[in-house]
């Protein structure tokens, strides 16, 4: 783990979460603890903060952080959509939903897990070690156009065919079993010139891996409707987005809420009642500014976006 956890964008999250003494937050991704910190001594005495993570890692933060800070604390063992759900069928209500999207700086620095290209490493990738899908099953089993596709959807991998033939050609003479040697199989496909222009060679691999191995996509989709519903009237919800597959689904959910009539554009007046459910509080996404990424640079690809919840449902 890094000796000190700088969590991104926190001045941003807490100006968009506006929390206040006595309310309830919940945080999905609670990770090394950082933004949870940071909202709990808001919270005060009389107010709760929520913390779910599936990563078995995050239990031990959550206990140290739970006895330093003022309010009730509360620790769900479970990916985020399952602990929303959870939530939601015992009737629970909060004022503030928040996300901290993808892999955290304790999985990422923790060598032996196998999520960074930077470190020689058994391939696992899982978030929750207990499940059985690990990254060796993907890069070791999967048919060449079945990773191909992978890579290409969530890595948005221009050498997606490229990359998944050479590692087919590599395991057919031996199993792949740690990061440098999928290191080693991406560097090799990747054509000379392209290898260092845009980073590191098997960062989209990479990624595109962890998506799958984690099902991140789709539990993403599964948890924005539930952080919703489990909102009050007035509650806010944000997410912090580190790669476009995540922020184009935060993106769109947000927007959606917030549009009002979709009448077609010629009709001299609304007849659909459409009314919004969410007020955006920004009408872009938020980025970090030169100073953090050049402090932190896990900052560089952090998008914010977050919205206040107006009504429970849509009219009709």
């Amino acid at each position: 783990m890094p000796q000190t956890h700088v969590p991104v964008l926190a001045g941003e999250l807490i100006e968009a979460l506006d929390p206040r003494p006595g309310q309830t937050a919940i945080d999905c991704t609670l990770g090394a603890g950082g933004h949870a910190r940071l909202v709990a001594e808001r919270l005060g005495p009389d107010g709760t903060l929520i913390a779910i993570d599936r990563d078995p890692t995050a239990e031990p933060t959550f206990r140290a952080l739970s006895a330093e800070v003022p309010c009730e604390t509360r620790f769900i063992r479970a990916d985020f959509a399952t602990g929303l759900e959870q939530l939601i069928d015992e009737g629970v209500r909060v004022d503030m939903v928040y996300m901290d999207l993808g892999v955290s700086s304790m999985q990422i620095d923790t060598r032996e897990r196998g999520f960074a290209y930077a470190y020689d490493a058994p391939l696992d990738m899982r978030m929750d070690p207990s499940q059985e899908l690990t990254a060796k099953e993907v890069v070791n089993t999967w048919e060449r156009r079945r990773l191909a596709r992978a890579l290409k959807d969530y890595g948005e991998e221009r050498y997606a065919d490229r990359i998944a033939g050479e590692i087919v050609r590599r395991r057919a003479r031996q199993e792949l079993t740690t990061t440098f040697e999928l290191n080693e199989a991406i560097t090799a496909a990747v054509p000379a010139p392209a290898r260092f222009a845009g980073g590191h060679p098997a960062k989209r691999t990479f990624q595109a891996i962890r998506i799958v191995v984690n099902g991140e996509l789709q539990q993403l989709e599964d948890a924005l409707p539930r952080a919703w519903e489990v909102l009050k009237i007035g509650g806010r919800l944000a997410a912090l987005s580190f790669h476009s597959l995540e922020d184009r689904r935060v993106k769109h959910f947000l927007v959606d809420k917030a549009r009002g009539c979709i009448c077609p554009p010629d009709l001299p007046i609304c007849v659909c009642g459409n009314t919004p459910e969410a007020e955006l509080v920004h009408r872009r996404s938020v980025v970090a500014t030169p100073g953090e990424v050049a402090a932190n640079p896990r900052s560089k690809s952090a998008r914010l976006r977050a919205a206040r919840k107006l009504s429970e449902v849509r009219l009709a």
